[in-house]
């Protein structure tokens, strides 16, 4: 019988047995004989009589019923008793809450009694003994839940444990797999089968655990994990008891997988929201795949149980895990299929699901890997290599101005990596651009403000850490407040990292002063792009075409040789200057800045405008073009203006010795020289030795006398505060400076306005009208207050706007001329773009206050109130309500008569199309271009005595060589006006010049406007992160030219206020105005008019550096100076610092950095507020007058003659 066709299959483990009793087997037989005889002896051939004492392995019944069975029994059985307790749980309590009510009613209606009160007490007492009871429960499902919630250590370890033990039990139900579906096993001699029951083992007690955690037994009782338990673990105590084995339903243990991703996450693998949803989709897809894979595989292997089991298949595990795959994807090769009805029957309802879950669940899974992070690694630093983080606005337009000014070949070889973090990927061609820099470039899609992502850049290693701001932005203030956010979260994560961020409005700088770990002396800069944009705008008003040089100084910039004779050629030789910074040879330690600067510049050809200075207390300070009495020290760090920083290393390597015969610059290279140490007193005593021409012995500079002297002027007026000058010429200046105090009957008689007969009540609000003949504003009554508190800046009291208003009746009888017109667009929604940057320049206390240009705003009053509070603390100021592009407007305050007119417009980033952002700037360009204008100039000349016209102002003493801009003597058309126009879109320069001949595609500072300094755009700033990056001090040099002496500690002032202080004039606020400024010197008349025809610009440079102690640094020339015909046209451009030889025209207009001139104050008349009036009283018509000064120019003449020969007297040691 056993080798029937029912036993055959037996051990191959094609089909399963059933095992029955002899009493069932006889049964059967007799029943199936009766009602069909054909059926008996095949029945016969498959009931095989079994008995207990015959061994399993020679039987052929099947037992896998009773696997079954001890599953449902146990599913069932569970399910029955929960229902049942649930069932009378709820009957006691309706029960208790029937009787409760009827004690209360029997309470109410008094019928209580003593035998009432004696069948209460054992109620009571059993409810207490329910109480205990449950207490004692709770705690004991509070410690199962804590044990299995993986909130503790030992929890995390329990559930990790169980995955760990369920992906054991699937592994060996994979190897049991290759096995018979139904097979007899010892378990003594098995060991996957002993190991199978350790398992389950523990997986019992686990389900203990949650059993008794659970809040709700019958929910418990249907989870996924517990039907998995029961179909999985009672089967194994029944293989044990029967020594037989049978492959059944443990395939379900696949469905532990599901838990993959909760399991990474208490292990804190996964963090990120992609990553766990990917794990997620995977492990459900997965565990479903596996799942019904074993479903398939039993059901094929074992047969249709109506079938007898005759109609099996022989399939492995992963055929049928194939099988799946391919019905779900509906592709079905047809390889393989299923035989058997519940095999088919399954996959008809597989394949509603399955299909589903393909279609929706892969692409997601592979739209997740194919958006995971390609950015997502970790940086590697490389040692030795030092390398920085690039955060904060990423962009194709910001990265690539930022490594072609990073990675010029100008610079020395940068031995930087730069590691950029952003949290969007890059797009094509910004990856591009990351490929072709990849040796020194390396991109992470993070952000900053997370600490993980931190860590991944190496942040606690890097050099520095810098922002990049979004200039474009629609709100400048949030966009500050994500910058300060990104400072705050790199600071908390790594306090000491250097961090350098762009900043678009200078009030949000106060919220960096509130961070603990900021500290500018470490380092850390905030370079605000409105600070800057406005204060290079504002020098321009003071010297045309500042803007353009100071941008091109800062920026790398490639030489571009042009041999044609044209203004572009001149132009782009000085573009290919740059700033830089080298410690001076030891061989000018001494020597006096002016006679090193002569000596750099004429032997090394290089141009030192600043040096590092340190006092004795060990503060540096940048001192800009000092005088005679700063000496070189060992160590001293120069500023530099050269083409190449190899260049620069000649001041590094100059010896006397060695170099000092040599004609060639590019021959000075290092030598073998060691120059003896020698004491700081002797060094000193050899430099007056120096400089009075006079051996050692003879020297009598460093007296006893003078030594103490210059010891106490230390001491009072320390170096680290006085910027320019030595102590001396500050108490000079404290004594010249201090006003006299006058009666107030002189005061009303000299200078008060109060009773004057042809003054008017209303004029007196305007500060333009200076009256030659009267007091002037400087020598006021000793306690008002002139100046800020720092005394870096002009200050007056706070004054209403109404105060500063204009009508345009009142501007037009107001001659206003040699000003500055400020057209402003703005509305009450723009965003404030902070005028006070624009003003602070041009009220910067080294000038003196009759030198001060007035400004008028022209623009929307709405706009103006909301910038006056920054203001209102500075003379000089005007206000006509107004738009820029009435032309009504602009001949009210005379724009033919400015000195500079200025054109912003804070609308600039309201507008989606870029090159629709400029168009008020240009519209207004344009029309103030093409405006047509009379002689007015004539006509002033004949009503007003003593005038002159702008450009011949002789308010300096006589043959100063310092005038303003040479212009025509009258203005007839618009296209003669100065005008600086700010853009925000650098292709819209094109539309500013009409008459040029720009590409579109022309680089900003290769065009016309800009090389004339007719426009300025906040793009080029950028380059100031890569250069405050490789030297903070060009940055502080930078900002202490353009801003006129804003400080640290002044920032923390305003940070404070929010508005200047006044303050009281002392020796040290007096000392701060003695620093230098920005002038242009005038060729055509003066002492320097024989160099104007065809001198050379060395001999210039040598002449104004010793008479003057004026640096001079570049010429302002007009385009077509070069051709040998007369042109009409008055554009002139920028040539920054020109060679030795180079030749000068007339007409040329030198930059040059000029001393605070202490004599300036006293060389005019006495001027002060007054005012008259013509026709009537209602009408009003005054102008800036500039009268030179004849009672006190024989005195002029003596000191300035007494300070030439004094300085011809200094010897240069070259």
């Amino acid at each position: 019988m056993a080798n029937g066709s029912g036993g055959g299959s037996y051990p191959s483990g094609g089909g399963g047995g059933l095992r029955m009793s002899n009493n069932i087997n006889a049964n059967n037989l007799n029943t199936d004989s009766s009602s069909s005889p054909v059926n008996v002896p095949k029945m016969d051939a498959l009931i095989i009589p079994v008995t207990m004492e015959v061994p399993c392995d020679s039987r052929g019944q099947r037992m896998w019923w009773a696997f079954l069975a001890s599953s449902m029994v146990t599913f069932f059985g569970g399910l029955f008793i929960i229902l049942l307790w649930r069932t009378l749980k709820y009957l006691w309590t309706v029960c208790c809450h029937c009787g409760v009510k009827s004690k209360e009613a029997q309470k109410i209606n008094g019928g209580g009694d003593t035998q009432a009160d004696g069948a209460c007490k054992p109620t009571d007492e059993k409810e207490e003994n329910v109480a205990a009871e449950v207490g004692w429960m709770t705690s004991v499902k509070d410690w199962a839940g804590v044990m299995i919630s993986a909130q503790t250590l030992t929890g995390r370890v329990l559930v990790v444990l169980v995955f760990a033990l369920s992906i054991g039990a699937l592994v060996i139900y994979f190897i049991d797999s290759s096995n018979p579906i139904e097979s007899c096993q010892n378990f003594y001699k098995d060991f996957t089968l002993q190991i199978d029951m350790a398992f389950n083992v523990f997986f019992l007690l686990y389900f203990g655990l949650r059993f008794i955690a659970a809040n709700d037994k019958l929910w418990f009782w249907l989870e996924v994990n517990s039907v998995v338990d029961f179909f999985t673990v009672p089967p194994v105590f029944v293989s044990v008891y029967l020594n037989r084995s049978w492959l059944g339903l443990r395939f379900l243990r696949a469905l532990r997988l599901i838990q993959f991703s909760e399991i990474l996450q208490f292990l804190n693998i996964l963090k990120t929201s992609n990553s766990i949803k990917l794990v997620n989709l995977c492990s459900i897809f997965i565990s479903t795949w596996l799942t019904a894979a074993g479903f398939i595989h039993l059901v094929e292997n074992s047969g249709d149980p109506w079938e007898n089991f005759q109609n099996n298949q022989q399939l492995t595990y992963w055929e049928c895990v194939y099988l799946l795959m391919v019905t779900m994807s509906t592709v079905g090769y047809g390889d393989v299929y299923a035989k058997t009805t519940l095999g088919r029957l399954f996959m008809v309802f597989f394949i509603l699901g399955g299909l589903a879950m393909f279609a929706s669940y892969v692409p997601e899974i592979i739209e997740l890997i194919g958006n995971r992070k390609k950015y997502g690694g970790s940086y590697s630093a490389v040692s030795g290599r030092k390398h920085i983080v690039v955060c904060g606005h990423i962009t194709l337009e910001s990265v690539s101005n930022f490594l072609k000014d990073f990675l010029h070949k100008d610079r020395d070889d940068v031995n930087v990596e730069i590691v950029f973090l952003h949290n969007i990927s890059p797009n094509l061609e910004l990856e591009a651009l990351f490929k072709r820099h990849f040796t020194q470039v390396e991109f992470y899609q993070g952000s900053v403000l997370n600490p993980h992502d931190l860590a991944r850049v190496k942040i606690e290693s890097a050099d520095a850490c810098l922002i990049l701001a979004n200039k474009y932005c629609a709100d400048p203030d949030a966009e500050d407040a994500s910058n300060i956010m990104r400072v705050i979260s790199i600071k908390n994560y790594h306090p000491k990292i250097r961090i350098i961020t762009q900043m678009l409005q200078y009030h949000n700088k106060a919220h960096l002063l509130n961070i603990p770990s900021w500290n500018w002396k470490e380092g850390d800069d905030a370079i605000c792009l409105a600070e800057l944009k406005l204060g290079f705008i504002a020098q321009s008003c003071l010297a045309p075409g500042l803007s353009t040089m100071l941008a091109n100084l800062f920026s790398m910039r490639s030489f571009i040789k042009i041999e044609e004779d044209t203004w572009q050629k001149y132009y782009l030789e000085g573009v290919a200057n740059e700033m830089y910074t080298e410690y001076l040879s030891s061989a000018f330690v001494g020597l006096s800045f002016p006679a090193v600067c002569e000596l750099v510049f004429a032997k090394l050809k290089l141009l030192m405008i600043a040096i590092e200075y340190k006092s004795e207390k060990r503060e540096s300070s940048i001192l800009i073009n000092p005088g005679n009495h700063v000496k070189i020290q060992e160590g001293t760090l120069g500023f530099f203006i050269a083409s190449d920083a190899k260049e620069v290393k000649r001041a590094f390597f100059y010896c006397k010795a060695c170099h000092d015969d040599i004609t060639d610059p590019k021959r000075i290279k290092k030598c073998g020289c060691k120059r003896p140490k020698m004491s700081i007193y002797k060094r000193m005593k050899l430099a007056c030795c120096f400089d009075c021409g006079r051996s050692e012995r003879d020297c009598s500079c460093m007296s006893g006398s003078v030594h103490s002297n210059m010891d106490t002027l230390e001491r009072t007026f320390p170096l680290s505060s006085v910027s320019v000058n030595d102590c001396s010429t500050s108490l000079r200046a404290f004594e010249d400076e201090q006003p006299s105090t006058l009666s107030p009957k002189k005061k009303q008689r000299n200078g008060g306005m109060r009773n004057s007969p042809n003054s008017s009540p209303k004029l007196m609000r305007h500060d333009p009208l200076l009256i030659p003949g009267n007091e002037q504003i400087d020598n006021m009554d000793a306690n008002v207050k002139k100046y800020d508190s720092t005394g870096m800046f002009h200050w007056c009291p706070a004054k209403d706007i109404e105060k500063v208003i204009l009508t345009r009746s009142e501007a037009a009888m107001t001659v206003l001329s040699g000003h500055v017109v400020v057209c402003i667009f703005g509305d009450v929604k723009s965003a404030l773009i902070g005028l006070r940057n624009l003003v602070m320049p041009l009220r910067a206390s080294n000038f003196h206050y009759h030198e001060l240009k007035h400004i008028v705003f022209v623009g929307s009053l709405e706009y103006l109130r909301r910038e006056w509070e920054t203001l209102h603390n500075f003379p000089k100021v005007s206000i006509l309500p107004g738009t820029p592009l009435s032309r009504a407007d602009l001949r009210a305050v005379n724009i033919n008569l400015c000195d500079m007119c200025v054109i912003l417009s804070a609308n600039q980033n309201n507008i989606d199309d870029a090159s629709l952002q400029d168009k008020e700037c240009i519209l207004a360009s344009l029309n103030i271009k093409s405006m047509q204008f009379d002689d007015s100039i004539g006509v002033l000349q004949a009503n007003s005595q003593g005038f002159t016209p702008p450009g011949m102002d002789r308010s300096s003493p006589d043959n100063s060589p310092v005038h303003g801009l040479l212009r025509q003597p009258s203005i007839t058309t618009g296209a003669n006006i100065p005008i600086i126009t700010e853009l925000v879109n650098d292709s819209n320069v094109q539309f500013l010049d009409q008459d040029d001949d720009d590409d579109p595609d022309t680089e900003l500072y290769l065009t016309q406007p800009f090389a004339c300094g007719t426009a300025f755009a906040v793009s080029v700033l950028d380059s100031l992160m890569s250069a405050t990056y490789f030297n903070d001090n060009i940055l502080t040099l930078i900002r202490t030219l353009v801003t006129g002496g804003a400080t640290p500690e002044l920032e923390a002032l305003i940070a404070e206020e929010n508005a200047l202080r006044g303050g009281y004039s002392t020796p040290q606020t007096l000392a701060n105005r003695d620093r230098c400024r920005v002038a242009q010197l005038a060729l055509y008349d003066g002492p320097f008019a024989d160099l104007g025809d065809g001198g050379c610009y060395g001999d210039l440079f040598c002449k104004a550096l010793k008479t003057y102690n004026m640096l001079c640094f570049g010429i302002y020339r007009l385009r077509d100076a070069h051709l040998s015909t007369p042109s009409q046209c008055t554009k002139r451009y920028v040539i920054t610092n020109p060679p030795y030889e180079f030749e000068l025209v007339p007409t040329d207009l030198i930059f040059c950095l000029m001393q605070f001139d202490h004599n300036a104050g006293q060389s005019r008349a006495s001027l002060s507020h007054s005012s008259h009036s013509s026709y009537s009283s209602s009408k009003k018509s005054s102008s800036v007058h500039s009268i030179p000064s004849t009672a006190n120019r024989p005195n002029r003449t003596k000191t300035r003659d007494s300070r030439e020969k004094q300085n011809r007297k200094e010897m240069v040691y070259r």
